[in-house]
């Protein structure tokens, strides 16, 4: 998995990553071509790249709106890496472009444990990010020092501003995807206010996001942080939940947990609804062993396979909508490390990140 530094003013952040993952780049351009360009099994139609580009443009005046200094980190990207600027929104609205009912989505599982849970007394949080099987050669890791903003460490697309992360100020968002179609006017893009979170410098701040800026598609959102806090967000355009731990742990995946808006009773993945359990129950061991070990272990959890905590390709689904673990992550907020696994947890081991996610800007020491 590549790993890209970037630092400075918005522009400088965007050329640095741009030229650092070009290449990574330009194959999530080719791949998303034909991800959105492919018929649905069931025959309907896909969307042409000129299509797909002239939807991303949509997005431009509310985020230049909601977040300037975020377009102009895409755009920059875009100058790094030899693009045209709106095939950087299209990545970073892929999720919402995609969200029609011909062509679905991935799936993915969220966790979080908090001192009461745990046999060493840390906070724990990550999750198996579920996604097109073919995304996961563009997956990179990305830390960005920006002060006087948090420093933030996560993995990506090539190309995206968030996904999902921590950051220096102990705060970590860990995200997946909900249902429902809820004919809003145009919103933001889930990677612009996930990035918005992470460049909270307190709790208070980063929970605020969802509440002040609408959004265009629903996703879950996972708060947790370093001083042993943690808080479930089911968000829509139209409303949130919220949901607390139990002794302790708190799951989430892909349905609705805290009341199923109208607007979403059809379910996608139905996997879901037993991933979770699974999680559940493979978590609840940490309070009395090796915590890292059995976080490794239930997120390498073949149940109900291929749909299962550990997601691998179903190979009767037409290929363009295969999916798969594409990278897990297991983040300590108490000491800092963050640990990742490119691709299924089950074949490849969690290594540390090299950067601490206190390692921000000199005498910088963020607080709650």
């Amino acid at each position: 998995m590549l790993m890209i530094e970037i630092e400075g003013g918005a522009r400088q952040r965007g050329l640095t990553y741009g030229e650092a993952a070009r290449e990574q780049i330009r194959a999530s351009i080719d791949y998303y071509r034909g991800v959105f360009a492919a018929c649905d099994p069931s025959g309907a139609p896909g969307l042409q790249w000129p299509d797909v580009l002239a939807a991303a443009r949509g997005w431009r005046r509310v985020i230049a709106r909601a977040a300037p200094e975020l377009l102009i980190e895409m755009d920059a990207i875009a100058e790094g890496a030899d693009l045209h600027e709106d095939e950087i929104l299209a990545l970073n609205a892929r999720t919402e472009i995609l969200t029609r009912p011909d062509f679905g989505f991935g799936e993915c599982c969220a966790f979080a444990l908090v001192p009461e849970a745990t046999a060493d007394g840390h906070v724990y949080c990550g999750q198996n990010w579920d996604w097109r099987a073919g995304a996961a050669s563009s997956v990179v890791s990305l830390r960005i020092v920006q002060p006087p903003k948090p420093t933030i460490v996560m993995p990506v697309e090539a190309g995206q501003i968030a996904r999902h992360g921590a950051n220096s100020a102990g705060i970590a968002l860990n995200a997946s995807a909900l249902d429902g179609a809820f004919g809003t006017p145009t919103g933001l893009p889930q990677t612009i206010l996930r990035r918005m979170i992470l460049d909270a410098d307190n709790l208070h701040d980063a929970l605020a996001v969802p509440y002040n800026h609408r959004q265009q598609i629903a996703a879950n959102l996972l708060f947790t942080h370093r001083d042993g806090i943690t808080i479930d967000l089911e968000t829509t355009p139209l409303g949130h939940n919220h949901g607390e731990p139990r002794a302790g742990v708190l799951v989430h995946g892909n349905h609705y947990r805290y009341g199923t808006p109208d607007a979403a009773r059809k379910l996608s993945a139905i996997d879901s609804l037993f991933r979770v359990q699974v999680i559940e129950r493979g978590l609840a061991a940490a309070r009395a062993g090796d915590v890292r070990a059995i976080i490794a272990r239930t997120l390498s959890d073949h149940s109900a396979y291929p749909h299962s905590v550990c997601c691998h390709p179903d190979e009767r689904a037409a290929e363009m909508t295969r999916y798969k673990t594409i990278a897990s992550s297991i983040v300590d907020l108490t000491t800092g490390e963050f640990l990742v696994t490119g691709g299924n947890p089950c074949e490849n081991d969690y290594r540390p990140l090299p950067w601490n996610l206190f390692d921000g800007p000199p005498g910088v020491r963020y607080g709650g």
